[in-house]
């Protein structure tokens, strides 16, 4: 009976994506000269896996590029040959190259074969290069493309290898089928008989294989499956001895998968471009990895709810009013238990923000190495938790962020010293809980915003009028606009002049919000505050007209009775309210949906000040109703985007309520034009 392998094809291709965040994240932190043999083993495991898979399922070009990867790094790991900057921005090539040759099989799409080729290229002349440990050593290839007499074997297992399911007894069986075998036996190791543990392993082995043109890979494929579980040493009877390198079998023989229990994890799949401002992120996951505490939690909750709905079920037969405690208790309960199951699921869906943060330390080191910067870069709060669809989305606008900060933040060392800081920048990610939002800083402590420049260039946009009299904050804000750059020349890394404006919208699509603080010569810091979740909200609901709308409780600022005496109105900009020396617009929501007003004087109504794009408004409204947390249902799926809305619910009693989005409503206020002739409630 044959088996479908296609099956396994996705838990090969996550793997596979965390076993190369894992290589660069490892090749990242190696220096020139290292000798970090852990660094070095987990890199050359993780390419040895991915080419193990792949030569399983057939994906023969993904096993040759790994093979010469492989061929290399295991030189490295064997003192062969010595850590280079040169060899490891190869290695990090070809670890973009590889994410993107897995990324076009599962997706069925193109290779590009020039690209491949050219960094296959790179490492096979890395290769041809003498090792500079052992020059006149045959590499194992080589070795095993010998003609012998035989091998003498030196295999230690490591104490746990018995209980990885492997047979030092089934191994040396097989060895003997290519040739004549002797096997003796080191008991040094061995523990008085009080002191034994019985799954241990205490024995190891000389072996000695006698016979003709034995190839070395056969010998390879015996061990193949021990190669992290003992410390092994082949020697050609009539040559030099080589360690053991598992992962060298015959060209044309693909290897065995390395199994592994199945793991689900984030895939990532485009590489750090300098040009590009996703660095991995252009295909989303299909999947998450979810701790079995949070799946224990959720079967806990389930068994709770059955046994409520079993308690209702009782009180329901044959009732009466002697039972209403008994109702009143089962549905307090039901509550109960929906609550704790909706926060269960939620926190399913939560994953730590180093999902986001992991791309950065690849993307500073190559922009910060073209632009001749130096860099350090400082992560903190990479477990604080954060929904996976706002992850998902919120990788671009922190990508363009760190490539501004880099670009037009920090300065050039000479700059920095002749400022008198440090040669070397800091830019900092910084990611914290307030409320319930979630709080991401990015932060450089480079020259800061040019305030000057920054009212130059406006002004010469005619985006503002030499009259109008900004502060700081206002100044800083301008960089937000659409089309607004300070760059002096365009660059591959920003200047192009759009940018800053994208990154405020996607943030606002998010229901959340942007803002820069900066010193000059200190440098600046853009924080950003998001919902924990796109698919629950807390909002507030409100009475407009015979309509019910909710607004996000995290874009309410405070609600208000209308005084009289505080009411401007301006000719040709409607109405302003006066709030502690500040002027706010005011917008007759009824006004904007087109409804048939209840209240039209403003004294008798109330004034919900919210904030949106870092400007306040006032919404009139007939009356508030009350605060819940609510479903939100994407209207642009199941209708159209309609500008001032941001989704639906259904609310309690069946009835559908909009939810009110607070910066399409400020841009209605200011365009009237882009109010849509069926933007009403129905």
């Amino acid at each position: 009976m044959s088996v479908d392998v296609s099956q396994f094809h996705q838990v090969f291709f996550e793997e596979s994506f965390e076993g190369l965040d894992a290589m660069e994240s490892r090749l990242l932190n190696l220096q020139p000269g290292d000798s970090d043999v852990e660094a070095v083993n987990t890199i050359f495991r993780a390419a040895h896996s991915i080419k193990g898979g792949a030569g399983t399922f057939g994906f023969t070009d993904i096993t040759d590029f790994t093979h010469v990867m492989e061929t290399l790094l295991d030189e490295v790991r064997n003192g062969q040959r010595e850590i280079t900057s040169e060899l490891i921005n190869n290695l990090l090539e070809a670890v973009d190259v590889l994410r993107e040759m897995l990324t076009a099989v599962e997706q069925d799409s193109e290779q590009d074969i020039t690209r491949i080729q050219a960094v296959k290229d790179k490492l096979e002349a890395e290769l041809d290069e003498a090792p500079t440990e052992a020059t006149d050593t045959a590499t194992p290839a080589e070795v095993g493309n010998a003609e012998t007499a035989g091998w003498r074997i030196n295999f230690r297992p490591h104490a746990h290898l018995l209980q990885t399911g492997n047979d030092p007894v089934r191994m040396f069986r097989e060895l003997g089928e290519l040739g004549e075998l002797t096997v003796e036996a080191e008991t040094q190791a061995l523990p008085d008989f009080a002191d034994m543990e019985p799954e241990d392993a205490y024995l190891s082995w000389q072996l000695t294989l006698h016979g003709e043109d034995i190839p070395r890979e056969e010998i390879d494929e015996v061990f193949e499956w021990v190669e992290d579980d003992c410390d092994l040493v082949i020697t050609p009877l009539q040559g030099e001895a080589t360690t053991y390198n598992p992962s060298e079998p015959a060209d044309e023989a693909p290897e065995p998968a390395t199994v592994s229990e199945p793991t689900v994890a984030k895939t990532e799949k485009t590489k750090a471009d300098p040009d590009s401002a996703p660095a991995k992120s252009q295909a989303t996951s299909s999947s998450i990895r979810v701790a079995t505490d949070k799946i224990d939690s959720l079967i806990n909750l389930v068994g709770e709810l059955v046994i409520t709905q079993s308690m209702l079920s009782q009180v329901g037969e044959d009732f009466d009013e002697s039972k209403l405690t008994q109702l009143a208790d089962g549905l307090s309960e039901l509550e109960r238990n929906s609550r704790e199951l909706q926060e269960g699921i939620m926190r399913i869906r939560m994953l730590p923000i180093s999902f986001a943060f992991n791309r950065f330390p690849r993307l500073v080191h190559d922009l910060s190495t073209q632009m001749g910067k130096q860099v350090e870069l400082k992560l903190s709060g990479e477990q604080t938790e954060l929904d996976k669809t706002v992850m998902e989305k919120i990788g671009d606008p922190l990508v363009h962020l760190v490539r501004n900060s880099l670009d037009h933040g920090l300065e050039m060392p000479e700059e920095r010293r002749a400022a008198g800081k440090v040669e070397t920048g800091l830019l900092h990610l910084d990611a914290y809980h307030q409320g319930g939002n979630i709080v991401i800083e990015i932060h450089d402590d480079g020259a800061g915003l040019n305030e000057e420049k920054i009212l130059s260039k406006a002004l010469e946009r005619e985006l503002i009028s030499a009259e109008d009299n900004l502060s700081a904050d206002q100044i800083h804000d301008l960089i937000f606009l659409p089309g607004f750059s300070t760059a002096d020349a365009v660059s591959d890394i920003s200047g192009r002049g759009v940018g800053m404006d994208v990154v405020r919208k996607n943030i606002n699509s998010l229901g959340g919000s942007i803002e820069v603080k900066s010193e000059r010569g200190k440098g600046s810091t853009f924080t950003i505050r998001l919902p924990l979740t796109l698919a629950i909200m807390d909002g507030q609901t409100i009475q407009v007209a015979d309509e019910r709308y909710i607004l996000p409780l995290i874009s309410i600022v405070e609600s208000l009775e209308i005084k009289s005496g505080e009411i401007k109105r301006v000719s040709g900009k409607g109405e302003l309210y006066s709030l502690r020396d500040e002027y706010i617009p005011v917008i007759r929501l009824y006004e904007i949906f087109d409804l048939e007003p209840r209240v039209t004087e403003l004294e008798k109504g109330l004034l919900v000040v919210v904030e949106g794009d870092n400007q306040k408004v006032g919404l009139f409204i007939d009356d508030l109703l009350g605060q819940q947390q609510v479903v939100i249902k994407s209207l642009e799926t199941n209708y159209r985007k309609v500008t001032g809305l941001s989704g639906a619910t259904i609310l309690g009693d069946g009835t559908v309520a909009l939810i009110l989005d607070v910066s399409g409503l400020a841009a209605l206020y200011r365009h009237p034009s882009k109010k849509q002739p069926d933007s009403r409630a129905a």
